[in-house]
């Protein structure tokens, strides 16, 4: 058989995390339900502890650590996003806390961009502040130019592309090449374009996270997130994760393996969908703008073109301003988009969209609103949207 890094994506879609032979010769990866884990004898418990601590082996000694399910989930994100090895965590939110937590330390400067994920927002603004770490905020179309702000003390940048909410897209490239001649890390999150439309070790990332609650489950029922990191870094991230005891569950690692056998045709037809409804609404009246990355108007659509491969279903749309009656009149009475906090499952969602930004003009005027285009027919979508405006006009 060829090796796994021989194969395209679908290929690897489907058979990554995956050794009948090492399960009775089930297909799928069974489900391990284990915390606890037992040697032969006295003998061996050295042998056994040291195998457990060695990043190239996987030496099971006790749940907490991972299992046979946790540990094929790892090994088939880390094939996707090209990095060395992954460590499941309980939520994408853990993922992004675990990652930089690993990362930094007392007295060291961290640039994040100005348009991340809001709840990573409060970690920098909240928690690395009372840690003694400081943190500064950074325009996210700032490209090369984030050199003005490195210091001897930045350990690490983070990046989010496209951000939260707003859709900008990063020069994740340009950011890597300024982070690494200073001798600081890039992080970033993954979670948009997943490791099948963005590839983040090819681009100069260090450490690459993901909310696999998102595409990789895929189905809306399981918490799950994902740090993937170089070689170098890994045995660091692994150590501090663990220690703060971080580790996803196997029934949510079975789930997120479940959810990524299928995520190659599913994130094509929220693609396909996604855009056919963001060039519908760019037509639309009541509509002041469309933030979709694969449109050109989307701030950073070029860095877009030139460094990703597809895009997902979510997007952001700005409406003219209107009485909060009208915006919930439109809202309230949608069929298919239901009003939900998550996105990246097989149903569409629609929600306001808040945010908060330290630079000027980096948020609209309009009511702003996020859509995740689920799988549904793109016609029902469409006419679902278009009776909203009819509500909302009158």
């Amino acid at each position: 058989m060829e090796p796994l890094n021989d194969w395209r994506d679908d290929t690897r879609l489907t058979h990554a995390g995956r050794d009948p032979a090492s399960h009775g010769g089930t297909v799928n990866t069974p489900l391990y339900r284990a915390s606890t884990f037992v040697w032969p004898n006295a003998r061996t418990l050295p042998d056994y502890l040291q195998r457990a601590d060695d990043p190239h082996l996987r030496e099971h000694i006790y749940g907490r650590n991972g299992n046979p399910t946790t540990a094929a989930f790892e090994d088939a994100v880390a094939a996707l996003e090209g990095g060395f090895r992954s460590l499941v965590m309980p939520s994408g939110l853990a993922a992004i806390a675990g990652a930089v937590l690993a990362l930094v330390k007392a007295g060291d400067h961290v640039l994040v961009t100005d348009n991340c994920y809001g709840n990573a927002r409060q970690l920098f603004e909240r928690v690395l502040p009372e840690t003694g770490v400081e943190v500064e905020f950074f325009p996210p179309l700032l490209g090369s130019d984030i050199a003005a702000l490195m210091r001897a003390e930045t350990r690490l940048v983070y990046a989010e592309a496209p951000g939260s909410n707003t859709f900008e897209v990063q020069d994740i490239p340009a950011l890597a090449r300024v982070a690494h001649a200073h001798g600081a890390l890039l992080v970033m999150d993954n979670t948009w374009a997943t490791p099948l439309f963005f590839k983040p070790f090819v681009h100069g990332v260090d450490v690459s996270i993901q909310a696999a609650t998102k595409y990789l489950v895929g189905h809306s029922d399981a918490m799950l997130g994902v740090i993937t990191t170089s070689e170098a870094l890994y045995s660091q991230v692994r150590e501090r994760v663990r220690l703060l005891g971080y580790i996803a569950g196997s029934d949510d690692a079975w789930l997120g393996l479940r959810g990524l056998r299928t995520l190659g045709v599913r994130l094509r037809q929220h693609q396909r969908s996604a855009l056919a409804v963001a060039r519908w609404l760019t037509a639309r009246p009541e509509v002041l703008k469309v933030l979709h990355p694969a449109l050109p108007d989307c701030p950073g659509h070029a860095l877009f073109q030139r460094d990703f491969l597809g895009a997902s279903g979510l997007f952001g749309v700005v409406l003219r301003p209107v009485p909060e009656a009208a915006l919930h009149a439109f809202l309230d009475g949608l069929q298919l988009f239901a009003q939900g906090a998550s996105w990246g499952g097989f149903e569409s969602l629609i929600r306001i969209a808040h945010g908060r930004r330290r630079f000027p003009g980096a948020l609209p005027d309009g009511p702003l609103l996020r859509l995740h285009v689920g799988l549904e027919a793109v016609e029902d979508l469409i006419a679902d949207l278009d009776r909203g405006f009819a509500r909302l006009r009158t």
